[in-house]
Formats: structure tokens, C-alpha cells, sequence
């Protein structure tokens, strides 16, 4: 589940975004991506709402970026538009609400938290500027 279309077109959308002059609507960023407009504009609203994304209205309205390109991680930016932070694997956050009440003989559990914490730290670090460069 790491990366959904729903992540990818968000990413995309942020790149072209960074390289813009002015704030782009829905249907140009649409267009330019050959995204369905409807699942785009989903997207950029909850980009918005997380405060990743200014919104406009009016004529000359659209999205811009609310912050600089290197300020933008793409732990936020996946978290805003999954609804939650990416996993690697469906499983309890510690082995004491494991839904199966078996957490506590799970020898994979540790390891899969430890790689999940890894790719986390990666994803926090790793920025919209390391990607639109």
C-alpha cells in the first residue's frame, strides 16, 4: 500500500505546482497530467486542507503551494491524501493491540516496526524539493 495512484498524483501535482508562476486549477493540472479531473481536484482539496496547498478563487484562481518546496515532506503529503500515514504492511502499532491477541509470540513484528520506523524517517526526510529538482 506504500504508494497509491491517490500519493503518486499528489507527488506529480506538487512538481508541476513548484514550477509554476501562478496558482493552476484543477482542469490545467488535469490536462497536463491526464488525470481524471474529479479524482485530481479530491486530491488537491485534501492537499489543501493539510495546509500543503493554498486554494484561490476567482478568475485567475487555482492551487499554489503554501510553503517552500523543501518544507514539504512526503510523509505529509502521502499521510494527507491516504487519510493516514503509508504502511508496508497492515499490522497492529505494537504488538499489545494486535487484533488476533497473539502479538506477543509474532516474531515478525519486530522487524516489520523497525523497517515501517526506517521508510518513515525516509519519507519525513525526503522533500518536494529533493524531487521537482
Amino acid at each position: 500500500m506504500l504508494i497509491t495512484r491517490a500519493s503518486e498524483y499528489a507527488i506529480l501535482s506538487l512538481i508541476v505546482l513548484s514550477k509554476a508562476d501562478s496558482p493552476m486549477d484543477s482542469e490545467s493540472l488535469s490536462r497536463e497530467l491526464s488525470i481524471s479531473k474529479s479524482f485530481l481536484a479530491k486530491i488537491l482539496q485534501a492537499l489543501a486542507k493539510n495546509e500543503i496547498l493554498k486554494s484561490y478563487k476567482g478568475v485567475n484562481g487555482g492551487f499554489a503551494l503554501a510553503c517552500e518546496p523543501q518544507d514539504i515532506s512526503m510523509l505529509k503529503v502521502m499521510s494527507s491524501v491516504e487519510g493516514k500515514a503509508p504502511t508496508v504492511f497492515e499490522c497492529a502499532p505494537s504488538m499489545d493491540s494486535c487484533p488476533s491477541e497473539s502479538g506477543s509470540l509474532c516474531s515478525i513484528w519486530p522487524l516489520l516496526n523497525n523497517l515501517q520506523g526506517k521508510i518513515n524517517e525516509f519519507l519525513e526526510e525526503l522533500t518536494l524539493k529533493d524531487i521537482a529538482q
